[in-house]
């Protein structure tokens, strides 16, 4: 498939090399220029170019961009091929996004995303987190392989969003409709917990809307506590992890 990234961050740089690697055609784009992308994120191929030149005579784009950057990417799709699936991988995080008072309110973050871009989009790889996507992926029926959930109203759009999931070393679970993918968000069982294909139906059944907002923020908090100190590093996935399974499920 042919396939533009708009998002050069930590996910966006692990899609690009392994859907690459998986046969795909990928661009890669960010905010700054394609001369600031470094050589090694186009290690396994793929192609560094403009903004509009990667959502340009494309089958799919993927946006791997923080949540209050959306609506800056409209203008980009407006014109769009009906066809041209749009997949959504960001998460609300009122700390870094700004309040945005449609999901404070209840709204569904794709939903808000769809809003914005006036158009449907998909939502996947939005529930692991970039440590653990870069290291950890495994080769389709490998024991403890990780499995996310993938949402959309389009069947059609989910089954594709769902079999470049699998591209990328995860399983992919269906998560049924938008208004549904709620369960998939910051703060719910299934977010950054690494479970497995047997295990996320039931992470995604348990999932509390009320719930999920509150212990977000004790996430967020946490990590930023940890960041504060002298000489603090980044938490690696067996911290993300251990983290998300205490205050999530």
């Amino acid at each position: 498939m042919n396939i533009g990234i708009v998002g050069t961050g930590n996910i966006g740089k692990t899609l690009i090399q392994r859907l690459s690697a998986a046969g795909h055609d990928v661009k890669l784009a960010n905010s700054r220029g394609p001369e600031t992308i470094m050589a090694d994120v186009l290690s396994s191929g793929g192609r560094a170019v403009t903004a509009s030149e990667a959502v340009r005579d494309v089958d799919i784009i993927i946006l791997s961009i923080p949540l209050g950057r959306i609506p800056g990417i409209a203008p980009l799709v407006a014109d769009l091929p009906s066809g041209t699936l749009i997949i959504d991988t960001s998460n609300y995080y009122p700390q870094r996004d700004g309040l945005i008072a449609a999901i404070e309110r209840g709204q569904v973050e794709s939903l808000w995303v769809a809003e914005q871009l006036g158009r449907p989009v998909a939502k996947a790889w939005n529930a692991i987190s970039a440590d653990s996507f870069a290291t950890k992926s495994k080769p389709a029926g490998s024991p403890e392989r990780i499995a996310i959930p993938v949402a959309a109203d389009s069947e059609h759009d989910r089954k594709v969003a769902m079999a470049l999931v699998e591209d990328t070393g995860l399983d992919a679970i269906d998560a049924g409709s938008l208004a549904g993918s709620w369960r998939q968000q910051p703060g719910t069982p299934c977010y950054c917990t690494d479970l497995t294909r047997d295990e996320m139906p039931g992470a995604l059944a348990v999932a509390e809307a009320a719930r999920s907002p509150k212990r977000r923020d004790l996430s967020f908090a946490a990590v930023m506590e940890r960041l504060s100190g002298s000489g603090a590093t980044n938490p690696d996935a067996a911290y993300m992890v251990r983290l998300s399974r205490a205050l999530f499920m």
